[in-house]
């Protein structure tokens, strides 16, 4: 009897992973639908359940409510800035091909007005064959704008997958946002693993999405805004694909904005602008580089962040291996992996502490 329990428990959890990997498989499509469903009803369901409370535990009606202020606050705005943002890399990519934006000739400007001791530290590398760098420069900028446009494009066209896709996620918001807290407790209950660690891994997977969603795109998106807005105010063209390329950039910690605007800045220094230069410089360090320290622990909390080579590592990673889905699933495979291993090192601190006490019937 025994030997065939055992059995049929072993073919139960063959079969469980078998029907658990082919799940995996189906929802592959539109894995990045129902991950980002899942992660913005993670992150409204604080809003929900005000709402539930207000309306006396009607849940349909509030999860609908839910679901507008998701699409008024979060939706809606990206889709206009995408819609926006396409057209300046179009603008971008014409301009490119033109002649009229030609990012070698405004290399070979900051390399002549470079002192005469760093030319010759540049001419003791090759680095002066400006006339090679600048084809190189232009080449290159070429193809990365005509690349950007071509996914801009295919990205904004209105097509059967994309709304099918879009429908899916605002689907799956609605059913999660509603129910999640009866999911959460199904899936906390069918973990199998001890309360302490289940409680202790669940409340830092729910800590690192909704610090990495909310708190660093947040951040991303004030940086990006605000050195859009100095680039326009400056007369830069395209301050919002700069602005944008900021907010990207600013997911990554250690590299931020500066990527972009201090180039710019010391274009301008290097052509004469000095002052456009030096205040961009100076709104670059003091505005757009302190918001990190000043949003980033009201929003996420200082002790929910990871260190920042760890957030960077693991995002660089993540986006390698998933494209932009990795920018979160980097993170919290990172925290979680870094909670494992800790929550493993607490059991053996008390598992050696507890063998070290003596037994109730040992000598004193």
């Amino acid at each position: 009897m025994d030997g065939n329990k055992h059995l049929h428990q072993t073919a139960f959890y063959l079969l469980l992973f078998v029907v658990s990997i082919a799940l995996c498989f189906v929802l592959a499509p539109f894995f990045s639908t129902v991950m980002w469903g899942a992660i913005l009803a993670l992150i409204f369901q604080p809003v929900q359940r005000r709402i539930v409370a207000r309306l006396g535990r009607r849940r349909n009606l509030a999860a609908l409510i839910t679901l507008t202020i998701c699409l008024v606050i979060v939706i809606f705005p990206l889709t206009l800035v995408a819609g926006t943002l396409i057209q300046q890399v179009s603008y971008a990519y014409a301009q490119v091909r033109s002649g009229s934006l030609d990012f070698g000739a405004y290399f070979s400007q900051i390399v002549h007005a470079l002192p005469q001791s760093l030319q010759n530290l540049l001419a003791r590398y090759d680095l002066m064959d400006l006339p090679g760098l600048q084809q190189r420069l232009s080449a290159g900028a070429a193809q990365i704008s005509q690349f950007i446009a071509t996914r801009a494009l295919s990205v904004g066209q209105i097509t059967v997958q994309f709304m099918v896709s879009f429908c899916v996620m605002l689907y799956m918001f609605f059913f999660l946002v509603r129910d999640g807290r009866e999911i959460s407790r199904l899936v906390r209950d069918a973990i199998p693993l001890d309360e302490s660690h289940k409680q202790h891994l669940i409340r830092k997977f729910t800590t690192v999405i909704r610090a990495t969603v909310k708190g660093n795109v947040a951040v991303a998106f004030v940086q990006g805004a605000l050195g859009g807005i100095a680039l326009w105010v400056l007369g830069i063209q395209g301050a919002l694909l700069w602005g944008f390329v900021m907010m990207l950039l600013s997911l990554l910690p250690a590299v931020g904005a500066a990527l972009v605007w201090v180039p710019i800045a010391l274009y301008f220094i290097s052509t004469g602008a000095i002052a456009k230069g030096i205040g961009l410089t100076l709104f670059g360090t003091l505005v757009i580089g302190t918001v990190d320290n000043v949003l980033r622990p009201v929003l996420v909390g200082k002790d929910t962040r990871l260190p920042d080579w760890v957030v960077l590592i693991s995002t660089l990673g993540g986006i390698s291996l998933m494209g932009i889905n990795g920018f979160v699933i980097g993170p919290l495979i990172a925290a979680l992996f870094i909670s494992c291993w800790d929550l493993l090192r607490r059991d053996q601190h008390h598992h050696d502490r507890v063998d070290s006490q003596p037994a109730d019937d040992d000598p004193v």
